[in-house]
């Protein structure tokens, strides 16, 4: 592997991999934002294809919506997202994070705009990981993912952290240090937030293509 002084270095190696080029602009799989909410708790602990079977699911049950999930039946939400294992426990935490939702905010484009990282980290089931997704991919807040893939990768380049806090540190540096470079390496009038989804994206697509060193 090459040698990195920054992110962007990172960043541009995985841009020359062309991994993504034909993904949806902000890469996460989901035709809403809202299905993204709902998609970043279910990934926990199973892989993606499992989610796209419960998603499914959801989606013929009509309760790809704040209101319907919250108040969806839990025996039948609880079978609709067994795919993705754990099925009582993220049942639970799905349904109760709607209501939450609506208590707090009315409605999901409201706490689009104005859910924070506390409240999130707060809510049951959601740690750092998804709680980063939400706010990056569901809420279009300029937020950076870190994953195990992010920690693997950086591992191969001899960069080894302690904490997710300090991988993201490091990631979120060098993206807005080297930002007007990033724009001329896109070149297009690429938003902060659209870099990260694209970045995490073309991290997790490069290790799935090379899962060994």
């Amino acid at each position: 592997m090459q040698s990195l002084t920054n992110s962007y270095d990172l960043l541009k190696f995985l841009k020359e991999q062309n991994f993504i080029k034909k993904k949806p602009t902000y890469w996460w799989p989901s035709s809403n934002d809202f299905e993204i909410l709902v998609g970043a708790i279910l990934t926990q602990n199973t892989k993606w294809i499992n989610v796209e079977k419960s998603l499914e699911n959801l989606k013929k049950l009509n309760y790809l919506t704040l209101e319907n999930l919250a108040n969806s039946d839990i025996i039948i939400l609880t079978n609709a997202i067994a795919p993705s294992g754990f099925k009582n426990q993220k049942a639970k935490r799905l349904k109760l994070l709607c209501k939450n939702i609506i208590h707090e905010f009315g409605s999901f484009e409201y706490f689009q705009k104005s859910v924070s990282s506390s409240w999130l980290l707060a809510q049951k089931g959601i740690g750092q990981e998804t709680k980063d997704a939400i706010m990056c991919y569901a809420c279009h807040q300029d937020y950076m993912v870190v994953d195990k893939y992010t920690a693997r990768l950086l591992k191969r380049f001899n960069y080894e952290f302690d904490t997710y806090d300090d991988i993201q540190t490091w990631l979120v540096y060098g993206i807005n240090e080297n930002f007007d470079k990033i724009k001329k390496l896109y070149g297009y009038e690429i938003s902060l937030n659209e870099v990260y989804c694209r970045f995490h994206g073309k991290i997790v697509e490069f290790m799935k293509r090379n899962p060994k060193d």
